[in-house]
């Protein structure tokens, strides 16, 4: 089977291919961290393509359980059933619904699992998955049968750091950070979204954007996807360059900077900074 490689949608570094490669060599969960808008949960839609993969997603919530990845009883439904004198109460079966893992180990092909945003559940739910994701199989109490993947999955699970996850999780995973771009890869990335887009412009808007990123005690930092966003509305509104040069000595709120600026703490810190570079004028 071909490894992964950058594809013509997906800017991946070298040490990320060898990342994903590694991790499914040691059929291993690649456990993937970075900063939000890294292009993460992307990840693993080109890797389930370039490996020509069905992908199954798990998006995790703050109140996921580890169990609903495998699968659940519906034991009230089982009971209204039964009150109504439905023949389906005899099989127990009838009331198991199937978890995303159950999904995939069952699969006629191998495919790739994407655990989506694993910090956001409990701290429990990493390791109530060891057993599972180590053996990829389950116990089913109800039916007393056991699920194995006919086809062992790929895994890719991400983070975006929010807790820290438990040693024994992360001993089974292969771990890659994914490290935010620098100019001469984000020149790349624009360029594979917007091969239209006006050199001029997309110059002076990572001019901007990198800019912006370095400004001190900003919450959020905005990342490849809001500048993706940004450049695409700056392109709708055939916003003239000059409207993006600031004075080189002041940092000034940069057009439709909702789509960069995600809370109204760094707003009102853009707002300061351009009060004082006027009144400094």
């Amino acid at each position: 089977m071909a490894g992964f490689k950058s594809t013509d949608k997906y800017i991946a570094s070298r040490d990320l291919e060898v990342a994903v490669n590694a991790a499914v060599t040691l059929q291993r969960p690649l456990l993937v961290k970075g900063e939000p808008g890294t292009g993460k949960t992307v990840l693993a839609h080109e890797v389930a393509q370039s490996l020509g993969m069905p992908l199954i997603e798990w998006h995790i919530k703050s109140t996921t359980k580890a169990q609903q990845g495998l699968y659940e009883y519906d034991a009230v439904s089982r009971l209204r059933d039964g009150q109504l004198g439905d023949e389906r109460v005899r099989d127990i079966g009838n009331y198991i619904v199937k978890g995303k893992l159950w999904e995939a180990f069952e699969s006629e092909q191998q495919v790739l699992v994407l655990i989506d945003e694993i910090d956001k559940a409990d701290i429990e739910f990493p390791n109530d998955l060891l057993l599972e994701l180590d053996r990829m199989q389950f116990f089913v109490y109800e039916t007393r049968k056991t699920i194995a993947a006919r086809f062992r999955p790929i895994v890719i699970i991400t983070s975006n750091n929010e807790k820290e996850l438990p040693d024994a999780f992360l001993r089974r995973c292969f771990f890659h950070y994914i490290r935010f771009p620098d100019r001469e890869t984000m020149e790349m990335i624009v360029q594979t979204h917007y091969p239209d887009i006006r050199k001029d412009l997309a110059r002076e808007a990572l001019n901007v954007f990198f800019q912006v990123r370095e400004v001190p005690g900003l919450k959020k930092k905005p990342a490849t996807s809001e500048l993706l966003d940004w450049l695409k509305l700056l392109m709708v509104e055939d916003l003239p360059v000059e409207a993006l040069r600031a004075n080189e000595k002041h940092v000034v709120i940069p057009p439709l900077h909702g789509a960069l600026l995600k809370n109204e703490q760094d707003v009102h810190l853009f707002e300061r900074l351009a009060f004082l570079a006027r009144r400094g004028g």
